[in-house]
């Protein structure tokens, strides 16, 4: 009848398995292959961070298990890509409907590449590129952010 756990209520063990289906469909990261970041173009509000890698202990020494800071609801990382911002609607005008304004404006966003972002985990979303671990998120996820202008130089 079943070739799953013995002794398993099978309520039980529905439930499990549709439990990890829909934590592999939501919370699994998208896997993008490639040769080149600077070929990635942000649109719109987003902006494309790399994480900090996680802490292993404590302040006092204690020693963190895997996985416990990935489930911290604000995470941090470094900007490495961000959008051009808001786009303003253009003005046109009522008596010239044969001019087209077809340049784009756009409000800047605040972070700047290097930026130290501090994040919403809830509102992010999870990349692999090139085996290494990216998180896409809009600006209005960014809780505040620490910039060093002596940092790259």
């Amino acid at each position: 009848m079943f070739t799953g756990k013995k002794n398993m209520d099978p309520i039980k063990l529905i439930a499990s398995i549709i439990v990890t289906k829909l934590i592999n469909t939501y919370f699994m990261s998208i896997q993008i292959e490639g040769k080149d970041l600077n070929k990635f173009i942000m649109v719109g509000d987003r902006i494309l961070i790399k994480p900090r890698s996680p802490l292993e202990r404590t302040k006092t020494g204690l020693f963190l298990p895997p996985g416990v800071q990935e489930n911290e609801k604000i995470q941090s990382g470094y900007v490495v890509k961000v959008g051009p911002g808001f786009p303003i609607p253009a003005v046109i005008d009522d008596n010239e409907t044969w001019k087209k304004n077809e340049q784009v404006k756009y409000i800047p966003l605040q972070p700047k590449e290097g930026d130290l972002a501090v994040y919403l985990q809830n509102n992010s979303f999870e990349i692999q590129f090139n085996e290494e671990r990216y998180i896409v998120v809009s600006q209005v996820a960014i809780l505040f952010l620490i910039r060093d202008e002596n940092l790259f130089q």
